[in-house]
């Protein structure tokens, strides 16, 4: 199939249904037991440190270089079991009160499956720190979830995740839920939910457990990807599917307050390996992924016509910040956010 650019296809295919279940109820339950906190109290005795302008080998070769970006710790950078994938912001939130990145990371040894985490992380201080993403059950335990959790995107306090397959998971950032609170140490780091009256969650200080969960009606299409676009009058939320040789991957626009049913319009990207997708201004810009010692591409559509940017190695889900677009690279020892002019 030959790459053709942004072309209308049918929208039917990517209708997605509410499956709350009883995600809301164990959250709540959770929370209650456990007591919640707020993205700035947590900033505020974050536990590791980005390194401004660090770990250029994920620039490769990169020109000119990105207008700024943030390099993850050592420990983060040199780990093999956690991969950055998603990205997204305070000003994508519309009303979290400090500027802030939030990225996804995916647990990618099968054996001990620990799920999926978020990163959030003050351009201000360069201070960051991870807490786990989980499913909570109405018995007031939680579990692990078992995503690749490819895009997220933060809709005031809601934040949707990626599920490839089934469509979009929701975490209420009301319910970021810090441990300390209920208990003076953080448990077995070996273990994860409530063993003994106590709470476990693989040593991590904070977990978010998921309250919503929009499904698909069929399987087929992939949520490998999702961003917000807040540069017209309806914001509208993006969701996009990755193929690796194919470039069949489609993005669908939603408006927001999400509520399911059909997307506005779907469209074929016609290009492989698109890592995230963001319109903004009028614009279309994918994410383009090579491997890991090869520079990815910005593919830019303005009026269907194609502009190709440089990239840095590895780039994955799309952002919008201080009028920068912003991603986040994957490879070890290359793992940054950066931003770039739009």
């Amino acid at each position: 199939m030959a790459e053709t650019g942004m072309a209308p296809t049918e929208k039917a295919p990517y209708t997605l249904n509410r499956a709350t279940g009883d995600l809301a109820d164990g959250a709540a339950k959770l929370a209650q037991e456990i007591g919640s906190t707020g993205v700035e109290a947590l900033l505020a005795q974050a536990n590791r440190t980005a390194a401004r302008r660090g770990a250029a080998g994920a620039l490769g070769s990169m020109k000119p270089r990105p207008a700024e970006w943030y390099a993850f710790d050592a420990k983060d950078q040199d780990t093999a079991d956690w991969y950055p994938q998603g990205l997204t912001c305070g000003e994508e939130s519309g009303s979290i009160g400090v500027p802030v990145f939030v990225a996804s990371w995916y647990f990618k040894p099968e054996a001990g499956e620990r799920g999926i985490r978020v990163s959030f992380l003050s351009p201000r201080t360069l201070k960051y720190q991870h807490a786990l993403l989980v499913a909570a059950k109405p018995d007031g335990s939680y579990a692990p979830i078992n995503i690749h959790a490819g895009g997220i995107a933060l809709d005031g306090d809601l934040l949707y995740v990626a599920d490839t397959f089934k469509g979009l998971r929701v975490f209420d950032l009301n319910n970021l839920l810090d441990l300390r609170t209920a208990q003076n140490d953080l448990g077995d780091p070996t273990r994860i939910g409530r063993h003994r009256g106590k709470f476990h969650a693989f040593g991590y200080r904070y977990v978010i457990p998921q309250t919503d969960f929009w499904k698909l009606a069929q399987p087929g299409p992939h949520f490998s990807f999702v961003s917000i676009d807040r540069s017209g009058g309806t914001p509208q939320l993006i969701t996009g599917e990755y193929w690796e040789d194919d470039p069949g991957g489609r993005v669908a626009h939603w408006d927001l307050a999400f509520s399911g049913g059909e997307p506005n319009e779907v469209f074929v990207m016609g290009h492989p390996k698109i890592q995230g997708a963001i319109s903004h201004g009028g614009k279309w810009y994918l994410s383009q992924a090579a491997n890991a010692t090869t520079n990815g591409k910005l593919l830019v559509y303005a009026d269907q016509k194609l502009q190709t940017r440089p990239f840095p190695i590895g780039p994955e889900d799309l952002t919008v910040q201080d009028g920068k677009l912003w991603s986040v690279t994957e490879f070890r020892n290359k793992r940054v956010i950066f931003g770039v002019g739009l």
